[in-house]
């Protein structure tokens, strides 16, 4: 969950002399959408620990599995100027939070920053989202991942400490509310170890290696800290409730959360599926078998036919079915299709009838009886698994996720994230904590702050007179980006005016980098100020910041 090095896509040239790079665009929109490349650039891979860069965007909807913030972004009660800009580009599941949040119903937002180095402005995307949903009602939770620090970065433990204390600083500063969210290192949160010992008996090394390339080089504590990441993404629901959660992270940091949705499910008493009769279906046949049963049941509802569908009746209207377009990007159509024909054709005479199935999959014999007890309405028990006829799977869900809580189970609900684009660097390139001049940190003085904008690269043409005949190319700035992830804050306004006078040749750089220039001075020295004011803030906090933990130091 830590952002400790981003970094953008494109270089921008300096604006007096230089063009800028070739690639695909990252920089934000000003309709409030965000500029993507059509074809791909280069193969997609996220590393939590490695370079933090991605070529284009867009294919980390088809790769992974990450869909468009674009298609939630009408759920979200007064969003944020980070989505209404496209900085933040994709999410898993975001409707769920997003509905609790207009429903005023119980959601949470976390997470976490490795203490390797000084915060900087690409970190504070991850401070403000944590607290933008702070403020629109949802539970608050920020953590110092400091056994990732001390076993991925060899950090030592003094190290950590005074790193911590400057990210803590800063998330105050901007605005969370320490009394009513919660701030913890995962070394001093023993829930969350706990937490993390029970997730990892559902994990296997095979695993690791797949999704993190470990290898017999990977040290153990390493391991362990993913699984304490896990811990720490799920525990906002042990507070109180099982309810949506939202981390908010760079793409990078996406292997966690999948790993984490999937440890999720796997502790659940219960696996929920929707059935039609006694045989099982995959999520694609399921989609099938569900179009057939549709159309036979309204076709004999309208003749006022026997209203019974049988197996073979669905496997005789399936054989000749072409889905719609739209569904045969999800479905493996010839794969389903054959797989689905096969179980029909054997099903024969059995009835085709929509259920909800409850699986057995960690319950104990007293939480299956409890269920068994808990299904209201025509049901049938089986070993291992309950059929309900009068529930939705809403309802179903609702019934399953009570009875765990009620006989000690967890009750997880799959996490929901949201990933924001890498900020540029200053100088071109990736934005990274080693290279000073590509980033500006929180704690920089106001006037090196002032300084570095003032030298940044930007998407300017060679010339005055170019810029004014050709217009500067915005996408590719990350002066722009500054005032669309920062500088500008909510003011949208001003965004588009930078936007509209650099394209259409009607500002300079000198002129635009004096003025983003001028407000990050301001930023910085707000900041700052207020970053002296959490000091008392943070010395009240129940954190404890002078750690006396022994390590080996050095890399592990």
């Amino acid at each position: 969950m830590d952002e400790d090095t981003p970094e953008g896509a494109t270089p921008g040239g300096d604006g007096r002399g230089s063009d800028p790079a070739p690639g695909p665009s990252t920089a934000p929109r000003t309709d409030g959408g965000t500029e993507r490349a059509d074809e791909p650039t280069e193969d997609v891979a996220l590393d939590p620990w490695g370079s933090a860069s991605v070529g284009d965007y867009a294919d980390l909807f088809e790769e992974f599995g990450i869909e468009a913030f674009d298609e939630v972004a009408d759920e979200v009660p007064d969003p944020h100027y980070l989505m209404r800009r496209g900085v933040i580009f994709g999410h898993r599941e975001y409707d769920a939070v997003a509905e609790a949040m207009a429903n005023d119903e119980p959601f949470a937002a976390l997470s976490g920053f490795m203490p390797t180095g000084d915060p900087h402005i690409g970190h504070k995307l991850v401070f403000d989202e944590i607290i933008w949903h702070q403020e629109m009602g949802g539970d608050a939770f920020g953590l110092i991942a400091d056994l990732e620090a001390h076993s991925a970065r060899g950090m030592s433990w003094d190290e950590i400490d005074e790193h911590a204390r400057n990210y803590l600083l800063s998330l105050l500063a901007l605005g969370f509310d320490a009394e009513e969210g919660e701030i913890y290192r995962q070394s001093d949160n023993r829930e969350v170890q706990d937490l993390g010992f029970e997730l990892g008996s559902k994990a296997n090394f095979s695993e690791f290696e797949a999704i993190y390339g470990f290898d017999g080089e990977t040290n153990i504590s390493h391991m362990q800290s993913v699984i304490t990441q896990t811990a720490d993404i799920l525990y906002p629901q042990l507070v109180d409730e099982p309810k949506p959660t939202v981390i908010p992270v760079g793409p990078d940091q996406d292997p966690h959360v999948r790993l984490t949705r999937d440890l999720a499910t796997r502790v659940r008493y219960f696996k929920v599926t929707e059935a039609f009769a006694s045989f099982e279906l995959d999520d694609d046949e399921r989609q099938l078998v569900r179009a057939a049963y549709d159309a036979l049941a309204a076709d004999r509802a309208a003749d006022g036919d026997d209203p019974d569908v049988r197996c073979e009746d669905a496997a005789e209207w399936l054989a000749n079915y072409e889905p719609p377009e739209s569904d045969r990007e999800s479905v493996d159509l010839a794969a389903a299709k054959a797989t689905a024909l096969d179980k029909l054709e054997a099903g024969g005479k059995e009835p085709l009838r929509p259920r909800v199935r409850f699986f057995d999959r960690n319950a104990t014999d007293e939480a299956f009886e409890a269920l068994i007890e808990a299904v209201d309405g025509e049901k049938r028990v089986f070993e291992g698994h309950v059929d309900a006829f009068d529930l939705t799977r809403g309802e179903a869900e609702s019934v399953a996720r009570e009875v765990e809580i009620d006989h000690d189970g967890f009750g997880f609900r799959q996490p929901s994230s949201i990933y924001h684009r890498f900020m540029t660097g200053l100088t071109g390139g990736k934005m990274s904590s080693s290279i000073p001049a590509s980033h500006i940190s929180l704690l920089d003085d106001p006037e090196d702050g002032y300084d570095k904008v003032k030298a940044a690269t930007t998407g300017g043409r060679d010339t005055a007179e170019k810029q004014r005949e050709l217009g500067g190319e915005a996408d590719e700035c990350p002066v722009y980006e500054l005032y669309a992830y920062l500088l500008a804050g909510d003011d949208d306004e001003l965004t588009k005016e930078v936007y509209s006078e650099c394209v259409n040749g009607e500002r300079l750089c000198g002129g635009c980098k004096e003025q983003a220039a001028e407000l990050m001075r301001e930023f910085l020295e707000d900041h700052q100020e207020k970053r002296e004011e959490a000091e008392e803030l943070l010395e009240n906090l129940d954190i404890d910041l002078d750690s006396d933990r022994r390590g080996t130091g050095g890399e592990h």
